[in-house]
């Protein structure tokens, strides 16, 4: 769960920072798939380490 809405958040700014840049809709596509990956990682080491403070 933590990883889907870390993804989903990370296109989100992904999308607005391109956006802001004034980028086309490519511009946009490509930094919300980006954002969204690097989010996601970020979201899997959190989940990964959640799970193993819980199995102790």
């Amino acid at each position: 769960m933590i990883i889907i809405i870390s993804g989903l958040l990370g296109a989100l700014i992904g999308g607005n920072t391109a956006r802001k840049r004034k980028g086309n809709r490519k511009d946009i596509a490509q930094y919300a798939g980006g954002y969204a990956m690097a989010f996601m990682i970020v979201g899997l080491v959190i989940t990964v380490f959640i799970d193993r403070m819980l199995a102790g």
